[in-house]
């Protein structure tokens, strides 16, 4: 297939075609891309063993798909997800009216006031040798539990793990 083909099918919402011309770009970055239409949303899920930098690859998709000037693509979801793990790291969701400057904002934005949602895990070192009873591990679990749901409104604590390796515990919202 040459390459007049490939771009007049990327420019009629040709999934194949455009998965074909992000992964010509990205894969010497060792980024691979899979690529959806349905509904009129353009489903990107981009996989690499190493973490990219997710601004400027939501900036290149944006860049490009909206230089397709594809009709059928009115909406824009970008998933990354580390090589070997079941579910996408991050995701980022754009129409194709916005523009880059645009989308950059609302980045910026939803960075400042989406909270992020969190689990703390902690492991208290020490044993009954050293005088980490079960009593002490539990009264300085529950008082570390206690602050740092109470203390963090920045981001949004889901669950609070604690362990001396042999005894946990957990709180949840």
């Amino acid at each position: 297939m040459t390459q007049a083909n490939l771009l007049q099918l990327a420019k009629q919402g040709d999934a194949q075609a455009i998965a074909f011309l992000m992964n010509r770009h990205l894969q010497s970055k060792g980024i691979t891309a899979k690529v959806i239409l349905e509904d009129g949303c353009l489903q990107v899920m981009l996989e690499s063993a190493q973490v990219p930098n997710q601004q400027a690859l939501v900036a290149f998709v944006h860049r490009g798909i909206s230089s397709l000037g594809a009709a059928s693509i009115e909406k824009v979801q970008v998933y990354w997800q580390q090589t070997g793990e079941d579910f996408p790291t991050w995701s980022q969701e754009f129409d194709l009216d916005i523009s880059e400057s645009e989308l950059e904002l609302l980045d910026n934005e939803q960075d400042s006031t989406t909270p992020q949602i969190l689990t703390v895990s902690i492991t208290l070192s020490g044993d009954n040798t050293c005088g980490l009873t079960s009593k002490i591990f539990e009264t300085i679990a529950n008082k570390m539990t206690k602050d740092i749901l109470s203390l963090c409104t920045d981001v949004f604590v889901q669950k609070v793990v604690i362990s001396n390796g042999s005894s946990m515990i957990s709180r949840e919202r």
